[in-house]
């Protein structure tokens, strides 16, 4: 996400490179591809131009410290200004009614039953909660069947009365079944449309009307660029919606919506989704998508997301396993599986600082096919121990997985660089570790 919007800024900040201090006449061409590089990110014209102006006030009345190059102090004022345009801090859900009534809005496509279930998963793994999910689309038959089908995945009770077309009996009906079975959030998900119509608007305003929801999200496709934002700007004028959920992020390479809806609509961004998996939702922190879109990464979000993944008591046996030197290919396995539970090696890479400068052509998510294919060739004696693995094995084993031996091979060195690696630095190891690395630096 935001490639584009990152290589152009970068870009822009280099005109500056080399002046001694930021003045009206050497800050004007960085502005003017600034605004360019907002523009071509699909960013609404009135918001690229307020944006500039903004960092060209505070760029000039700066006292740039000798520290500081001037390129540098305009990184910090951008990004000071991007975190600003898009909200400032994080706005949490409201969660706080008995049950808390989560009411869903969004033309028809957007991702609103996706991210209804996604919300779900959410609460119930990270807070928590008991929620029920209601079906109140009562035109799409297979929006009903959908959200049943992801209530199911996600161990999630599903609400539908199947030939009832009142939306508005059948949220009433759900809460009150929430309240009977003790569930403490209700997610209400409505029908969509192909384009903004009266009869769609007068329908959702009843719902809300009648169900009171402590919050109203609105969904939106962010691939639609500006067209998010006008549909964003037609439903809030309507429902007075509480935030936005900015879906199929990850496919957004401009990011247009998510810099403009806020400044627009006046509503935090809440949530984004990046990706079909149903733990493929996260919150929405300016800060950190500021961070991204100037290419400093986003290390807290990998963090957390590899925190989520930890298991301590696993961790545990691992280093038992480590110390005696009796690490395998199941446990090789096991890490590798942690790693893809964090989500895309693409959106992976990002948050790591300078990372977004690599090509998509360069990050194969297939990346770990070809090495569990290998390692599910193997036999069971075989993977807890790997000193069996000769040549003949080898051969036999490249076969079974459709791969060659030089794949093999290299595996297997793999395995054992990382096996020595990960010992040295569980079994007080890392002090010499650092020696190791002293010396090979000295010897060159």
């Amino acid at each position: 996400m935001f490639e584009n919007l990152s290589e152009r800024l970068e870009r822009s900040f280099k005109l500056l490179k080399g002046e001694g201090k930021i003045t009206e006449l050497n800050i004007a061409e960085t502005l003017k591809d600034v605004r360019r590089a907002l523009l071509d990110a699909d960013v609404n014209y009135k918001v690229a131009k307020t944006f500039t102006e903004n960092v060209k006030q505070k760029a000039l009345g700066q006292n740039v410290l000798t520290a500081v190059k001037p390129g540098q102090m305009m990184v910090k004022i951008v990004y000071d200004e991007l975190t600003a345009l898009m909200g400032g801090d994080a706005v949490d859900i409201n969660l706080k009614g008995s049950p808390a009534v989560i009411l869903m809005s969004g033309l028809q496509g957007s991702g609103k039953t996706t991210f209804s279930g996604k919300l779900a998963n959410m609460l119930k793994a990270k807070r928590g909660k008991n929620p029920l999910l209601v079906a109140c689309d009562v035109y799409r038959p297979a929006a009903v069947n959908q959200l049943q089908v992801l209530g199911e995945q996600i161990s999630v009770p599903v609400y539908a009365e199947i030939g009832n077309q009142n939306p508005v009996q059948i949220a009433q009906n759900a809460i009150k079944q929430a309240k009977a079975q003790g569930n403490d959030v209700v997610i209400v998900d409505t029908a969509g449309r192909l384009a903004i119509d009266e009869q769609m608007m007068n329908e959702i305003a009843a719902v809300k009307e009648s169900v009171k929801p402590h919050e109203t999200l609105f969904v939106v496709d962010s691939m639609t660029g500006q067209d998010a934002v006008n549909t964003a700007k037609a439903f809030n004028d309507r429902l007075d919606f509480d935030g936005v959920v900015l879906t199929k992020l990850d496919g957004d390479t401009r990011g247009g919506a998510a810099l403009t809806i806020r400044s627009v609509v006046e509503k935090p961004i809440k949530f984004v989704g990046l990706g079909e998996k149903m733990d493929a939702l996260d919150i929405f922190y300016p800060k950190r998508m500021a961070d991204r879109i100037l290419g400093m990464g986003d290390i807290v979000t990998l963090v957390e997301k590899a925190q989520e993944q930890f298991d301590a008591e696993e961790a545990a046996k691992l280093k038992k396993k480590l110390a005696k030197n009796e690490f395998n290919f199941n446990d090789f396995l096991k890490q590798i599986q942690q790693i893809k539970r964090m989500g895309s090696i693409k959106d992976l890479a990002a948050m790591i600082p300078g990372m977004n400068k690599i090509s998509d052509e360069d990050i194969d998510e297939d990346a770990f096919k070809s090495i569990e294919a290998i390692i599910g060739s193997m036999t069971p004696a075989e993977r807890e121990n790997p000193k069996l693995l000769n040549g003949s094995r080898r051969r036999r084993i490249a076969m079974g997985s459709g791969t060659d031996i030089v794949e093999v091979n290299r595996l297997i060195k793999q395995f054992e660089e990382t096996s020595k690696m990960m010992r040295m630095m569980t079994t007080g190891g890392a002090k010499k570790m650092m020696q190791m690395m002293s010396q090979m630096r000295n010897r060159r």
